[in-house]
This record gives C-alpha cells, structure tokens and sequence, in this order.
C-alpha cells in the first residue's frame, strides 16, 4: 500500500470538491430543524442530431459534471431499452439533493488494498452483470477520470449507477512499462465517495485529487519511443437501437498521457520523434465512422449474437464468454496491453468498428418497420486505395467490408419472446454481403500523372495460394454457397482491368477443382462498366435477375420462436468486386440487398409478394441509406464520395450530375496522389502494423510498407507450405 493511497484525515466530513469547469459543488450548512443538502449543478451541451434526419441520432460530450462529486448528478440513459419505449438522452441543468442520512459515512478510511477494506464493501470475484441480469447490460458505461501527482484513478459505473469500480494506473513506471492496478472490489455510491475523499486526504501534500475529464469509455493504451498514453473517448452520438441495444458513434476522443507531465520523462533526443509520432496518429480521425456500444457486440453478425446466445441457454450457460470477431476490432492493437494486465479488460475496454452504421424507420399502415445497415470494415490489409490492392501473403484482401442490412418490426424492441422465451422473438431479419479486392498479387503505380495508372500483377502464382487462404476464410466466415460476382471491364482498347479479369477466373476454376460439387464457388462476371454505356443495355435489368439468383442460393436469417418454429439462417455470402470495389460494387450490392429487403419484408408480413418497385418509400429509403453507406465506404478507401450512383445506372442523371462526377473525379485522384501516404501512415500506426523498437528504421523513413503488411518469409517457411490440392478446412464447408 502506497503511503499517498492512506488516507490521514477523517473522512467522516463531505469535503471532497473537484475543479471542472462545468460543475459547482456547494455544501450548505441549515439549522437542526433542517438537512443539510449537497448541490451539483451539470450543464450539459444541448443535443446534436448531426445533421441526419431519418433517426435521431443525438451527439452527446463528454460527461464533464456527471463524475462522482459526491454523486451522480443524472443517472446515465439505459443502454438497454424496455420494449416499445423509445429513448431520448437528456441535455440540460440537473440539480441533485441528498440528505445527511444518505451521506453517513464509516469511521474506517476507504484504501485500495482489499486486506485493509472494511467488511461491509463487497467482495465481488465474478463480473458485475451476475448481480443484475442480462449479460452486459451492467457493464461500467461512464467513466470519471482522476489524476494525483502519482496515480491515475479512472472510477467506472455501471448503467444502473448502482456500483463502481476503480483502475489505478501508475504516471511514474519506467519508460516503456504499464503499470495498472485493478481493484477487485465492488463499492456502491456512498463507499466510492468516501474512497476519493481518502485519496484526496492522502495526497494533500503534493495537491491532492483532481478530476481530469469524464468521459463515454476506454479504448485502450498507446506507446511510442517513451511513456503510454489512454485513448478515451469524449463525445458520443446514438446512432441506432437493436433489440433495445443502443449502438454509438465516437464523436471526439482525448488521448491522455501517463506521466507526470514532467517534460523530464522523455529523452531529450526523442522528444521529437514523440511528437511526430502523434502527429502522425492526429492524421487518423476517429470522430468519424467508428462504433461502439456497451451491451450488443457490433463485431459480429446478428444471426451469429443470436443463434450464440440461443445455443448458450440451452446449454444452461448463464452468460456465454465474449465473442469479438478480432477481424473488426479495430483498437485490437491499444487493447492488447489491458488483455494481460487485467482480470476484467472488456469491463472497462471498449472494441470499436470502423465502417458504416445507419437506421431508419419506415411506416407501413401503422406496422413500424426499423432499416439498419452495419458495414465493418476489416482491420487486415487496411489502407488507402492506391497503397493496398489486392492481396497479401495471409490471404486478407484491400477494402475488405462486411454489409449486414437488418429489418426488424418494432411492436417489441427486445430480442426476446413473450413468457419470456430468450432470443425467440421472430420478428428480427438480416442479411449478409462481402466486398473486397480480387485476390491475387497486383498493384497500381500512383507516381505518375494519370488518375488511371496500369495494373500490374506483381507475383503468378500457379496455385494461388493466397487466393485459396481468402476463399477459406470466406467459407469460415459464411460457410457454403460462395457467389463470387466480378464486376471489373472485360474489353478495353488498352488493357488495364481486363488483365485481372483473365487470371482471376483461372483461380476460382483451379480451386473449384478441389471442392465437392455441391461447394464450389459460384463465378459470374459482369461487364456492368460497358453495358451502362450501350444503348439498350440494361444494367439494372441484369443485376436483378443476379440478385435473385443469389438471395435463392444464400437464403437470409429469421430468427424464429423456440416453441414453434427454429431460425431460418444465411448460408453462404455473395463476394462483389469491381476494381475498386466502390462505385460499381456498391450499386450491385444495393440491387442484391433490395432483392433481400423483398423477402425480409415478406417473412415479417409487411408485404405478400417478394417484389419491391423503385420509387416506393420503402426503396427510397433504402436507396438514401445504401447512397450513404457507398459514400463512407468510398471516402475511407478513396477520399471521395462515389463517383458513379444507383442514379448513373438507372439513366435518371440531370444535368449537373456531369460536372458533380468530374468534381469527386478531382477529389479521389487529389487524395490519392497527395494524402494518401499520411492516410496510411496513421493507420499502420493505430493499427499496430509498425510498433518502434530501438535501432529500427522510423515510420517515415520506410520506403514502402510491405513488409508490415506480408508474412515473414522466414516465418512462412517454417509453417511449411499448404497443401495445393486440399487447400480448404473440410469443417469450414459444413452448413
């Protein structure tokens, strides 16, 4: 036990005081016939819908004035929702009295050692959600962070605002180490109170507690050349709600580090390369398009979180292990050091995804019908779109997403049945698309002027190695049918496309060769390109009777009642690609996904038939959020928006959309020639592609990335190599 950690003075006196700059604390003192009261006062900044008007979708900063001092100024919204009642965060000023029973305290000090606690804290050795119900619903949502001159104390609560938790993270470790301390006691609102108080006693005599920031959760731990620092996140915006699950946006984040802010801690020979490397990390904005929620596990499909859940009950487990899909966990790299420090780390870290997330409700003669897209975006292989195309030596594919469109009919919001029968309730739908470079070895110089550079195939390999480890994982991931729809240019003055049209259809033939009949991949190819451009050619026409031909092949998950019917599930996954799997991709995804919307609608009984017309509200919704969905995709791949729409391919283009193309023209090629090597830079950075280590080349003095994105030669050789024939996992065709 740290001497600073003792408490000296009594914490029988409500002393404790924080300086933030957004909440006022008053102890006022009233005669014997009247209690004494304690004032917090929280201004909150108003609501931000961001400017989206399909959902309401509300921006939330950071919590500053809702920490403990000494309590909660405003119980956090519930980040799980009771059936059919809608949520609003609130925004505003809250004023909390408490009375002087409710604020007795222990004649014993508060301390961090368990051994010197007094009896009546709870001992608890199991996760929190066992002492309230549904697993995560009680996992620590809002975070106060405190600072002494030694310690960081990052003070966790539940939703419930019912238990806190405490982490003690060291400011003064050796550089390079990290030191933290999780307190496995659990205290209740009175017993924190008088905890911080003791801290605040023990270290009057270098300036006591102060309360740094509050804020929506922890992302995880950093290090460059010297000392970590703690990602967190500040502001949060609700985007979407599943099965009463709410799913967030990060807004802002703050990066915190752990020293003593002492400029001593860093060498003085370092100190620059420190400071180029945040910069280097500024350059990734995680204020747009990444996602979290406390309770739902957003890294996996909805038909995997429910049939999971479905499978654990039962078996009579209470609350199955975590399941994150590492594919999706983009702060895998920051999570890694709170993995092997503590008991707990998914209690106080967050995973996010990187992608697209959008909701939207649609009204059909009273019936309320909620649209959701998800598109996770792989942390594998990632980067800019002239810098990572096609594959590496692990078989991760450039601009590999993942889109899962769900259609839910919102009479009960929770995933569960009446009675209750868990996991049962039928009125859950979704569907699942793949998207991702063709995977074989190629590469498009950018150095040069042309916003077209030639494409080369770097390596042929005779039995597309990597190519075999991508279908295998597809089939891990989906399972059987794989439809494989290639859009790219079949005919060309000058062959650019057409040369990996040729090579990429001899790999699906030469892995098909190995595959029982009734698993091999689907091919099918496309020249979407030129018949948008031939008169008559019916673009739209062609792609949907592809996409009814796929949704009969791959099916799509209904979750089905317990008692009278069983889930029907997706097997398999249509792979779409173009060139840059963007423009052309997203328009035939959008046209398979509305084939699928048809034959969700129709299993929840919205619609009889499985046809749905353009131009309904339906399709116009969908068409809106799938435009959206294309425009993220692109911008985080290309640095512009689409360039082509579902408009250009259904000839409904007016006059200005000429010059708008031309312009997102200028935009990708000014992106790809100028900013893309920052772009990527950062991600390897956060990614954990390039960690520094003594002696070894700087980030920004590599030449290219290569080698921090393809396997180890001498590694690979030692796995030995895989078998050419039987190159797939037999468990991974089963259905």
């Amino acid at each position: 036990m740290d001497p600073s950690d003792q408490a000296t003075g009594s914490p029988s006196e409500a002393k404790y005081s924080l300086d933030s700059p957004t909440t006022t604390l008053a102890t006022q003192t009233h005669n014997a016939s009247e209690a004494s009261v304690n004032r917090l006062t929280v201004d909150r900044a108003d609501g931000d819908d961001g400017g989206v008007s399909k959902t309401a979708h509300v921006s939330e900063d950071r919590p500053d004035g809702e920490s403990l001092e000494p309590v909660h100024a405003e119980k956090p919204e519930a980040d799980y929702a009771p059936a059919s009642v809608p949520h609003t965060p609130r925004s505003g000023s809250v004023l909390v009295e408490e009375t002087d029973e409710e604020r007795i305290k222990s004649s014993e000090p508060r301390c961090f050692d368990r051994f010197q606690s007094s009896e009546n804290t709870q001992k608890n050795k199991q996760p929190i959600h066992d002492n309230v119900g549904e697993a995560g619903v009680a996992k620590m949502h809002k975070f106060s962070l405190y600072e002494t001159a030694s310690r960081f104390y990052l003070v966790g609560g539940n939703v419930m605002d019912s238990h806190f938790r405490v982490l003690k993270i060291d400011r003064t470790s050796a550089p390079g180490h990290l030191s933290i301390f999780e307190d496995d006691l659990v205290y209740d609102k009175r017993e924190i109170i008088e905890l911080l108080n003791a801290v605040d006693d023990g270290n009057k005599a270098t300036g006591g507690m102060k309360l740094k920031c509050s804020t929506w959760g922890l992302l995880g731990f950093i290090r460059f050349t010297e000392a970590y620092y703690m990602l967190l996140i500040t502001k949060r915006r609700q985007v979407a709600m599943i099965g009463g699950h709410y799913i967030y946006q990060i807004d802002g984040t703050e990066l915190v580090p752990l020293t003593t802010g002492s400029s001593s801690r860093f060498q003085r020979d370092r100190a620059p390369d420190e400071a180029r490397f945040l910069g280097i990390l500024n350059n990734l904005d995680l204020s747009r398009s990444f996602y979290f929620s406390y309770s739902y596990n957003v890294t996996r499909t909805l038909q995997h979180n429910i049939i999971r859940e479905r499978e654990a009950a039962n078996a009579g487990e209470k609350h199955p292990n975590l399941d994150f899909n590492a594919m999706f966990v983009w702060n895998h790299f920051l999570l890694e050091p709170a993995e092997k420090t503590l008991r707990s780390p998914y209690d106080w870290c967050l995973p996010i995804i990187h992608g697209f997330i959008d909701q939207a409700a649609l009204d059909v003669f009273g019936r309320c019908v909620y649209m959701t897209i998800i598109a996770r975006r792989s942390r594998f292989f990632a980067g800019a779109r002239f810098l990572k195309r096609g594959v590496n030596d692990l078989g991760y594919v450039a601009n590999d997403v993942e889109t899962e469109q769900i259609v839910s009919e919102m009479s009960t919001t929770s995933f569960h049945a009446p009675e209750p029968r868990l996991f049962s309730n039928p009125t859950y739908t979704s569907y699942i698309q793949h998207r991702g470079s063709i995977p074989l070895y190629w590469t498009q110089d950018n150095t040069g002027v042309s916003p077209k550079p030639d494409i080369d195939l770097n390596l042929i390999d005779p039995f597309y190695q990597a190519a075999a480890l991508h279908f295998d994982n597809l089939f891990e991931r989906y399972g059987p049918p794989i439809y494989v729809l290639n859009l790219i240019k079949a005919r060309e003055r000058t062959p650019r496309e057409s040369k990996l049209l040729y090579e990429f259809q001899n790999a699906i033939e030469y892995l098909n060769q190995s595959l029982p009949e009734d698993r091999k991949i689907v091919y099918d190819a496309f020249d979407m390109s030129r018949a948008s451009k031939t008169r008559g050619g019916d673009v739209i026409g062609t792609l949907e009777t592809i996409a009814e031909r796929i949704v009969d092949q791959t099916g799509f998950f209904h979750n089905g009642d317990v008692y009278y019917d069983t889930p029907r599930v997706q097997n398999g996954v249509a792979r779409t690609n173009c060139i840059d799997c963007l423009d052309r991709t997203n328009a035939a995804q959008f046209v398979i996904g509305k084939k699928a919307l048809a034959r969700q609608l129709q299993a929840l009984g919205v619609i009889n038939g499985d046809v749905l017309e353009y131009d309904t509200d339906a399709v116009n919704i969908f068409t809106h959020m799938f435009h959206d969905h294309g425009d993220t995709i692109a911008i985080q791949y290309g640095g512009s928006h689409l360039v082509n729409t579902m408009a250009t391919y259904r000839k409904l283009n007016h006059w200005h959309s000429h010059s708008r193309d031309m312009v997102e023209s200028f935009k990708r090629y000014y992106h790809n020639s100028f900013l893309d090597s920052q772009r990527q830079e950062a991600y390897n950075l956060f990614l954990g592609n390039y960690t520094w280590v003594q002696g070894q080349p700087m980030l920004w003095d590599l030449t290219t990335d290569y080698y921090l994105h393809h396997a180890n030669p001498r590694a690979w050789s030692q796995k030995g190599q895989r078998d050419y024939i039987k190159w797939f996992t037999p468990q991974n065709l089963e259905t």
